[in-house]
């Protein structure tokens, strides 16, 4: 059997919903695709696009969850290229103070959200 996935969304869990979607938008551009909310209050999902693809990162926040996510040893990333002058884009994300580890030799770095996911940036590769 051979089977043919296509990625289709992320999730990662926020302790903050306001202050997650204005650093998703101010960051990285990406902008609410759409949103479900529970009707008890219990929990809201925003499902968030760049516009280019059809992958989707969603955010989950919980009204009953009062803590910091446990994100173990932070090995798990989201990776996101960016269009542009990758050196501008870079010093944005530095005096944004988002820039949480860099790896000059291999031309990339990582800024974290404010629930210290991180997503690694990369220029995009023209053709």
């Amino acid at each position: 059997m051979e089977i043919k996935a296509k990625f289709d969304h992320y999730n990662v869990n926020v302790l903050n919903m306001e202050k997650s979607l204005a650093f998703y938008e101010k960051a990285l551009g990406l902008k609410i695709h759409h949103r479900q909310e529970a009707s008890d209050g219990s929990f809201v999902i925003i499902f968030l696009t760049d516009s280019a693809s059809s992958f989707l990162l969603e955010l989950t926040w919980l009204r009953d969850w009062k803590t910091s996510y446990n994100l173990g040893d932070n090995e798990h990333h989201l990776c996101v290229r960016v269009a542009g002058d990758y050196e501008k884009i870079r010093q944005f994300h530095r005096e944004n103070g988002w820039i949480c580890f860099e790896n000059h030799d291999m031309g990339l770095y990582f800024i974290n959200d404010p629930d210290d996911y991180w997503i690694e940036i990369l220029p995009v590769i023209e053709k």
